[in-house]
C-alpha cells in the first residue's frame, strides 16, 4: 500500500514538475528497484510505464532546455541530475525485468497449459518480450540529443555512459537473444550502441566488452558479427574491427589450446565477420597469423576461412594490383599448406574452403594443377572426413573445370602431340631466322674495330722502321684468297699484318678489284681505311668513307629487316598464341590424367563402412561418366552391388545415380530417347558377370515398379526382339534379357507375350541360337515368384500344363542339342531345366522323358560306333566324349531341381493345402466341439499343431529324398554307377570338361540323400585334394559347401579339408575356398577353429581381389560379438609357426588388419596378458618378436601397462633380442602420448626395467628375482583396480575359446606335476596340421565323428 501511495505522489508532482519530479521521489522508484521481487507485478508494470513516460517527456523538452542560453547554472544541474535519475531508474527497472524473464523458473512454469507467450504474460503481467524495443528506441533517442553541454566542461561521465551500454550488454547475454522473434530487440540493442560509439567514445570500453563475451557466452558470435559489421558500414566506425581482431590476435595461442570455449567463440565470430566485412578486415589479417602456428585447431580454421573469404570476395580478377595478387597468392600458399595439417578437421576445411573458391571460379588457372594434386593426395587420408571432402572437391574441378567438357584422356593426348610439333617448328623458324639476321651485321664489328685499326695505320705510316716482317704472298695465291686472309687476320684483331699484307696486295694485284681503284686524290690512311673497309665489309662499303660518312653521289643500301617488322611481330604474336594453346592442352592433360588418378583411389573407397563417403563417391563417379572420362565406366558397374547395401541412404544414391545417367538420356523424341536409354543399358550387360545382371535387374526393377520406364521403351524392345527393326544378334539378345529383367517388376510385361517369347527364341531354326534361348528362358521365368510360398498365400502357384507349347519346345530343343558339341547348350539345358520344374504341372515326368530320350540317343551312338567296327578284336566302342559330359551334367542338373521342386514347390503346397483344410474344418465345426476337447486347445494355443504337421511334411519330404529319389526304380538312380565310374577313374576319363561336369553331378547327387552323401565323401574329398584340375577342386568347393549346410553333422569331420584349399596353388580356387568358408563361417555352419588361420593369410594375397575378399570377412567376423578376439591367440600362435611358412613381414602385415578390430579395453587387457603369457612358450627367436610386434599393436592403456609389469617375467630375458627390446620402446612411446600425469611414474618404472634387463642380458631366474622384488610396491600401487591374472577368465564376454580335452589320460603323478606347474596351452597347439590336410585316406583312415555342431546362436534359423 505504501509503494502505491508514494506512485500516486510521484505521478501528481510529474504532473506539477515535468520530469524534475524524479529529484523529489527517486527514494519512491529506488524502493521499488530494491524490492522488486517482493511487490506486485502490477505495480512494476505500472512503474516501468510510467518512468518510460517520464524519460519520454524529459527527452522531448531537452532540445529546448539545451538551446536556452538564459538557462543558469542551478537549472543546468537540476536537469542533468533529474536525467541521470530517470535513466538509472529506467535502466535498473529493465535490468530487473529482464533478470526475471532470463531464470529457468520463472520461464519453465505450466500455466494453464498455455504457451509460452502466454506463460510470460501470466509471468510479468504483460509481454516483456515487446517492451524491450521501445525503450532501448527511447535511450538511442535521448543518447542522440547533444546532453554533453549538461555536464560541466561539456563532457560526459563515463558512468552515465557505461550505465546506458551496460544495459544492452545485459540484453545481449540472454540466450534468446538469438531467436528470430527478438530480432527487433537485436537491432536496437546494436542502434543503441552505434550512437554511443560515434558520439560518446565507447570504442575501448566496447572492444573489451566483447572480447569479453565472446569468451563466455558462445551464443552471441553471430549477433556481435551483425552488430560490428553495422557499426563499420552504417555508423563509419571501420577502425572497431582492427580494434577487436587486434585484441584476438594478442591473445596467447596457449591459453587458447586451454580455454576451447574462447576460442570457439572467437573462431566463429572471425568467420562470420570474414563473410560480412572481408574488405575492412582483410588489412588486420596480418594480426592474426600468429594464431596458424597455434594448437587450437578452431582459431587455425578461422584464419584460413578469413583468407578464403577474402579471396573470394575481395582478391580475385584480372584486375587486381601487384601488391593485391601477391596477397591473394601468400593467403592461397597458406590453405595449401594447411592441407597438410596434423588436425584432420583443418585439413577438412582446407578442402571445404576450396571447394568453394572453385564453384565460384576464382581458383587461377596456374594453380589448378597444384589444388588437384592436393584433393587426390588427401583421398588416402585416414580421417574419412577429410576423404569425403577431397571427393567434394574433385567434383567441383569436374564440374567447373575451364578445359572441356570430355575430358578423355586419349582424346586429348592425340591433339596435344600435334600441337607440340607445330610449336617446336615454330620455334625452329623463328631461332634459324634470328641466327640469319645476327650473322649478317659486319658493319657493326667494322665500327667497333675502327678506332683501333685507325691508330695501328698511322703509327705504321709515321714510323715505318717499326714495321715488322710483312706478309708474303705465294706466286699461287690469288687476289680472293688474300682478301680471304686480310678478313682473318682484321677479324683476329691482328691489325699490322693486315695492313702489311693489303700493301703487298696492292702492288702484286695491279689489275683485280679492289686493289686497283684506289683514288691516288686521297690520302693514304683514307686509301688503306676505305680499301680494308671494303674487304671486311663487302662491296657496299665504297660507298662510305673512313669515318662511316656517306659519300656523295653514292647509294645505301638498306637494311633488309627494317622493311620486315611487322612480319616478324606477327610471327612473334602466332608464337605466343601457339605456346598458349599448348600450355593449355597440357593442362587440359594433366587434369584428365589427376581425376584417372583418382578414379582408382575412389573406387576402392566403394564399400566404406560410412554411408555419406559412399553418397559421395557414387556422386562423383555420375559426375565423371558425364564428363566422358573412360575410367568411370568401372565405377559406374561397381557401383552397382550397392542396391542390396541395407542402408536406405546408399540404396537410393545407387538409384539416383541410374537415374540420371540413363534415364534422361538425350534425343529429340520419345522413340530417339528410348534408343538411346536401351543402348546405353546394352553396354552395361557387355562381358557383364552374374551378379552385375542381378544388380541391374533388381534396379530395373525399381524403375518398372514406380512407373519410371516410358512405355516406348518397352515398345522398343519388343521390336527388337522379334526383329521388326534392323539390329544385330546380339542387340536382338540384350533386349530379350532386359525385358526380363523388367518382367520382374511388372510380371505382365512378358506374361501377356508369352507366345511371342517362345517364338522369339525357341522356334525350331537352324542354326540354334542357344544365347538367345538361354535368355529367353530367364525371362520367361521371371514372371512368377521363385521363392517357397508364404503360408499367407491361399492361391495356388502359377503353374502351366504339361502339354504347354513351352515345354514342347524345351524338350525338342534340349533333346536336339543333346548329340551336338556345342558349348553354349549346356548352360541353355540348365537354365531349361529349371524353367521346367519352375512353371510346369508335374515337371518330373517332363524331365524324367527327357533323361530318357537323351540316355537313348547315346546308345544308339554307342550302337552306331560298335556296328562300325568290323574286326571283331578292336577294343570296346568308346562314346564320344561330349555326349558322356552332356548326359551326366543334365543328370545332375534334374536331381538337383528335383530336390529343390520337393523342399520349395511342393512342401510349400502341402503347407498351403493343409492350411486351408484347417480353415474349412474350423468354418464347418460346431459350436460345441469347438469348446470340447481342452488337450486340443491347449496345443492350438502354444502353436503346437502347426509345428507338429510342419515336421510330418519336412519328414515327409525327407523320406522321398532317402528313400526313393536314388532308388533302383527311379530314373536317377540309372546313373548313378556310371557316375561313380567316371569320378573314381580320372586317368581313364581324363578330359578336362568331363572332369568338371561329373564332379559337379556329384556334388548335385549327394545333395539329395544323407547316406549317399556320407558314402561318397571321401572320394568328393579326395577329388578336391588330389584332383590336378583347378576346375574340378573350384566346382566341389562349391559343392561341399553346400552339403556343408544342408548336412552339416556329415561334414564337420572333414572341416580340415576345407580349409585347406584356401592355399591352393591355383588363385581361382583360392577365390571360390575364401567366398565359400565365408559363407560357411558366418552362417555358423561350420566350427571356426584356428585354422581360421588361413583365411588370415588371405590378407596377403598376390591377387587383390582375393585379398579384399579376406578383408570383408573379418569386417562381418568383427560384427560377430568377440569373435576375432577369441581366434586371435591362436591365429598368432598357427602364423609364427615357422613351419607355417609365413615370413616375418607378411606376418605383420596380417596382424596389423587384425589387431585393428581390437576396440574393447577389456579385451585389450585380457590380449596383452596372453600374449605376455604366450612368451614362454615360445620356442624360437621369430616367435619371440611376433608377439612382441603384436603387442605393440594393441591400443594399450594404463590398465595395459599394469597387465604388462604384472607379467614382466614372461618376457624380460627376451629383451636382449634388438627387435624384442625396440618392439617394447615404441609401447613405451605410445604410452607416453596420451599418459595422465599419474599414471608417467609407472611408464618410467617399466621403461627402467625394459632397459636394465636389455643392458645386462639376465636370464630367466634373474629376471625373476628382479620382478619379484618390486611385485609387491607395484601392487600397492595398482590396488584395487588390478586382478589377479586368472580373474580375466571369469568374464564371461571376453573367453578364448577352451582347448578341447583330449580322450587320453595321464598317469596320476604326471596330472599331479601339471598342476603344480601350470602351462599355457592354445587349442591350435593340439591341432596337428600336417596329418589332416592329407587326402590319402583309406577306409580306416576315414573320419567316423559324427557329433553335431554346437553353433553360437541356437535360435538362428537354417538358411
Amino acid at each position: 500500500m505504501d509503494y502505491f501511495i508514494n506512485s500516486l505522489a510521484f505521478q501528481a508532482a510529474f504532473r506539477a514538475q515535468g520530469p524534475l519530479a524524479i529529484l523529489e521521489h527517486f527514494d519512491t522508484v529506488y524502493s521499488i528497484l530494491h524490492h522488486f521481487r517482493s511487490i506486485d507485478p502490477g505495480l512494476k508494470e505500472d512503474a516501468l510505464e510510467f518512468l518510460t513516460k517520464v524519460v519520454s517527456r524529459h527527452s522531448q523538452e531537452l532540445p529546448a532546455i539545451l538551446d536556452d542560453a538564459t538557462l543558469s547554472a542551478s537549472g543546468r544541474s537540476a536537469h542533468l541530475n533529474a536525467l541521470k535519475m530517470n535513466c538509472y531508474a529506467l535502466i535498473r527497472l529493465l535490468e530487473s525485468f529482464e533478470t526475471m524473464a532470463s531464470q529457468p523458473g520463472l520461464m519453465d512454469l505450466d500455466v494453464g497449459g498455455k504457451n509460452k507467450k502466454s506463460r510470460n504474460k501470466a509471468a510479468h503481467g504483460f509481454d516483456w518480450e515487446e517492451e524491450k524495443q521501445p525503450i532501448l528506441q527511447l535511450l538511442t533517442q535521448l543518447l542522440q540529443l547533444d546532453i554533453r553541454h549538461l555536464w560541466n566542461h561539456s563532457v560526459i561521465e563515463e558512468e552515465f555512459v557505461s550505465l546506458v551500454t551496460g544495459c544492452c550488454y545485459r540484453l545481449l547475454e540472454n540466450p534468446t537473444i538469438t531467436y528470430q522473434k527478438n530480432r527487433p530487440t537485436r537491432e536496437a540493442v546494436t542502434h543503441l550502441l552505434g550512437v554511443a560509439l560515434t558520439r560518446y567514445n565507447h570504442m575501448l570500453s566496447a572492444t573489451v566488452k566483447i572480447i569479453q563475451m565472446l569468451q563466455h557466452f558462445e551464443h552471441l558470435a553471430p549477433v556481435l558479427v551483425a552488430a560490428v559489421s553495422i557499426w563499420a558500414t552504417d555508423y563509419g566506425m571501420k577502425s572497431i574491427v582492427g580494434e577487436i581482431v587486434r585484441e584476438i590476435g594478442q591473445k596467447c595461442p596457449q591459453e587458447l589450446s586451454r580455454d576451447t570455449s574462447g576460442a570457439k567463440g572467437f573462431a566463429s565470430f572471425l568467420t562470420e565477420l570474414a563473410e560480412r566485412v572481408p574488405a575492412i578486415l582483410l588489412s588486420s589479417m596480418c594480426i592474426l597469423l600468429d594464431h596458424l602456428d597455434g594448437e587450437n585447431y578452431m582459431m587455425r580454421n578461422a584464419v584460413l576461412a578469413a583468407m578464403a573469404e577474402m579471396v573470394l570476395q575481395v582478391l580475385h580478377g584480372d584486375h587486381l594490383e601487384e601488391a593485391a595478387r601477391e596477397t591473394r597468392d601468400q593467403f592461397l600458399d597458406t590453405l595449401q599448406a594447411h592441407g597438410h595439417d596434423v588436425n584432420s578437421f583443418v585439413r577438412s576445411r582446407v578442402l571445404q574452403l576450396f571447394t568453394r573458391i572453385v564453384q565460384q571460379k576464382v581458383l587461377p588457372l596456374t594453380r589448378f594443377q597444384a589444388v588437384v594434386s592436393l584433393a587426390v593426395g588427401r583421398l588416402a587420408d585416414k580421417s574419412v572426413l577429410v576423404c569425403k571432402n577431397a571427393i567434394q572437391l574433385l567434383a567441383s574441378f569436374l564440374a567447373n573445370n575451364p578445359f572441356s567438357c570430355k575430358l578423355s584422356d586419349a582424346d586429348l593426348a592425340g591433339p596435344l602431340q600435334k600441337e607440340i610439333q607445330k610449336l617446336q617448328e615454330m620455334r625452329a623458324q623463328r631461332q634459324s631466322a634470328a641466327a640469319a639476321s645476327a650473322a649478317v651485321e659486319p658493319e657493326e664489328e667494322w665500327e667497333a674495330m675502327l678506332p683501333e685499326l685507325k691508330s695501328t695505320l698511322q703509327q705504321l705510316l709515321k714510323f715505318p722502321q717499326e714495321e715488322e716482317v710483312p706478309e708474303e704472298i705465294t706466286a699461287a695465291e690469288t687476289s680472293e684468297e688474300v682478301k680471304g686472309r686480310i678478313c682473318q687476320l682484321l677479324a683476329k684483331a691482328r691489325y699490322k699484318q693486315a695492313i702489311t699484307l693489303a700493301r703487298a696486295a696492292i702492288g702484286r694485284f695491279t689489275e683485280s678489284e679492289p686493289f686497283r681503284h684506289l683514288d691516288p686524290e686521297k690520302l693514304e690512311e683514307t686509301r688503306f681505311l676505305n680499301l680494308l673497309g671494303m674487304i671486311f665489309k663487302g662491296p657496299a662499303a665504297s660507298t662510305q668513307d673512313c669515318n662511316g660518312s656517306v659519300i656523295p653521289g653514292q647509294t645505301v643500301v638498306t637494311d633488309t629487316h627494317s622493311l620486315s617488322e611487322p612480319e616478324e611481330a606477327r610471327g612473334s604474336d602466332e608464337l605466343v598464341k601457339q605456346e598458349m594453346l599448348v600450355q593449355y592442352l597440357q593442362d587440359a592433360h594433366s587434369f584428365s590424367q589427376k581425376i584417372a588418378e583418382a578414379i582408382g583411389i575412389i573406387s576402392k573407397m566403394m564399400y566404406e563402412n560410412t554411408t555419406t563417403v559412399v553418397q559421395e563417391v557414387i556422386e562423383f563417379f555420375v559426375m565423371v561418366f558425364q564428363f566422358g572420362v573412360p575410367q568411370a565406366v568401372f565405377g559406374v558397374r561397381q557401383m552397382l552391388p550397392l542396391i542390396w547395401s541395407k542402408e536406405p541412404g546408399v540404396r537410393e544414391a545407387v538409384l539416383n545415380a541410374y537415374r540420371q545417367l540413363y534415364l534422361s538420356p538425350k534425343g529429340d523424341s520419345a522413340r530417339a530417347r528410348a534408343q538411346a536409354l536401351i543402348q546405353n543399358l546394352s553396354l552395361l550387360l557387355v562381358d557383364a558377370s552374374v551378379g552385375t545382371i542381378q544388380c541391374l535387374e533388381e534396379i530395373l526393377c525399381e524403375f518398372v515398379k514406380k512407373d519410371e520406364l516410358k512405355p516406348a521403351v518397352i515398345q522398343l524392345l519388343w521390336e527388337q526382339a522379334t526383329e521388326k527393326v534392323p539390329c544385330s544378334a546380339l542387340e536382338r539378345c540384350s533386349s530379350v534379357m532386359l525385358l526380363g529383367m523388367l518382367a520382374r517388376g511388372k510380371p505382365e510385361i512378358v506374361g501377356s507375350n508369352l507366345d511371342t517369347l517362345i517364338s522369339i527364341g525357341l522356334d525350331r531354326k537352324s542354326p540354334r541360337d542357344y544365347r538367345l534361348a538361354q535368355q529367353v528362358c530367364q525371362a520367361i521365368a521371371n514372371i512368377s515368384d521363385r521363392r517357397k510360398p508364404s503360408l499367407g498365400k491361399r492361391h495356388p502357384p502359377f503353374r502351366l500344363s504339361q502339354e504347354h507349347r513351352l515345354f514342347e519346345r524345351l524338350w525338342d530343343l534340349v533333346t536336339a542339342g543333346f548329340a551336338h558339341p556345342d558349348p553354349l547348350w549346356i548352360p541353355f539345358k540348365e537354365t531349361a531345366v529349371s524353367l521346367i520344374y519352375q512353371l510346369a504341372e508335374g515337371p518330373e515326368v517332363i524331365c524324367a522323358q527327357m533323361l530318357q530320350s537323351c540316355a537313348k540317343q547315346a546308345l544308339e551312338k554307342l550302337e552306331e560306333k560298335s556296328s562300325s567296327q568290323d574286326d571283331p578284336g578292336q577294343t570296346v566302342p568308346v562314346l564320344p566324349t561330349f555326349l558322356l559330359m552332356h548326359l551326366l551334367s543334365l543328370a545332375g542338373d534334374v536331381a538337383l531341381q528335383q530336390l529343390v521342386h520337393l523342399e520349395q514347390a511342393v512342401s510349400g503346397e502341402l503347407c498351403r493345402r493343409r492350411v486351408l483344410q484347417e480353415e474349412q474344418a474350423h468354418k464347418t465345426k460346431d459350436p460345441k466341439e469347438k469348446n470340447s476337447g481342452s488337450e486340443t486347445t491347449m496345443e492350438e494355443e502354444l502353436g503346437l499343431t502347426g509345428a507338429t504337421a510342419d515336421d510330418t511334411e519336412a519328414e515327409l519330404i525327407r523320406g522321398i529324398c532317402e528313400l526313393e529319389l536314388l532308388d533302383g526304380k527311379q530314373v536317377l538312380a540309372a546313373f548313378v554307377p556310371l557316375l561313380l565310374k567316371v569320378c573314381n577313374n580320372p586317368g581313364l576319363y581324363s578330359n578336362a570338361d568331363l572332369c568338371a561336369a561329373a564332379s559337379l553331378a556329384l556334388g548335385k547327387f549327394c545333395m539329395i540323400s544323407a547316406t549317399f552323401c556320407d558314402s561318397q565323401l571321401r572320394l568328393l574329398f579326395t577329388m578336391l585334394e588330389k584332383s590336378s584340375l583347378s576346375t574340378v577342386r573350384s566346382n566341389l568347393m562349391v559343392a561341399t559347401g553346400d552339403l556343408a549346410i544342408r548336412f552339416p553333422n556329415l561334414v564337420d569331420p572333414w572341416t580340415p579339408h576345407l580349409y585347406a584349399r584356401l592355399r591352393d596353388p591355383a588363385k581361382q580356387v583360392r577365390k571360390t575356398a575364401g567366398l565359400v568358408m565365408t559363407h560357411l563361417i558366418l552362417k555358423d555352419m561350420v566350427k571356426v577353429k584356428g585354422q581360421v588361420s588361413e583365411m588370415a593369410v588371405l590378407l596377403i594375397d598376390p591377387e587383390p581381389q582375393i585379398a579384399v575378399l579376406a578383408r570383408n570377412f573379418f569386417n562381418e567376423l568383427s560384427h560377430k560379438g568377440n569373435a576375432v578376439y577369441n581366434l586371435l591367440p591362436d591365429i598368432i600362435s598357427r602364423l609364427s609357426d615357422p613351419e607355417a611358412g609365413v615370413e616375418e613381414e607378411p606376418f605383420r602385415t596380417i596382424m596389423k588388419q587384425l589387431l585393428a578390430y581390437i576396440t574393447k579395453d577389456k579385451q585389450n587387457e585380457s590380449l596383452v596378458e596372453k600374449l605376455c603369457q604366450r612368451f614362454r612358450t615360445a620356442r624360437t627367436e621369430r616367435q619371440y618378436r611376433d608377439l612382441a610386434y603384436c603387442v605393440s599393436q594393441l591400443p594399450l592403456t594404463e590398465r595395459s601397462l599394469h597387465k604388462m609389469l604384472d607379467n614382466f617375467s614372461c618376457f624380460g630375458d627376451k629383451l636382449s633380442d634388438e627387435s624384442v627390446f625396440g618392439a617394447f620402446l615404441a609401447i613405451v612411446s605410445k604410452l607416453r602420448r596420451g599418459a595422465k600425469p599419474e599414471g608417467k611414474a609407472a611408464i618410467e618404472e617399466f621403461e627402467q626395467k625394459l632397459r636394465a634387463c636389455h643392458t645386462r642380458g639376465l636370464d630367466g631366474t634373474e629376471v625373476l628375482e628382479c620382478c619379484g622384488q618390486k611385485a609387491a610396491p607395484a601392487e600397492k600401487r595398482t590396488g584395487s583396480r588390478r586382478q589377479p591374472a586368472a580373474s580375466v577368465d571369469s568374464d564371461s564376454d571376453f573367453l578364448t575359446p577352451q582347448p578341447r580335452r583330449t580322450t587320453r589320460r595321464l598317469p596320476h603323478t604326471q596330472q599331479r606335476t601339471s598342476k603344480k606347474r601350470p602351462k599355457i596351452i592354445f587349442s591350435s597347439d593340439e591341432e596337428s596340421s600336417g596329418e589332416e590336410l592329407s587326402a590319402e585316406m583309406t577306409e580306416d583312415e576315414t573320419p567316423r565323428k559324427t557329433t553335431p555342431i554346437r553353433r553360437a546362436s541356437a535360435r538362428r534359423p537354417r538358411s
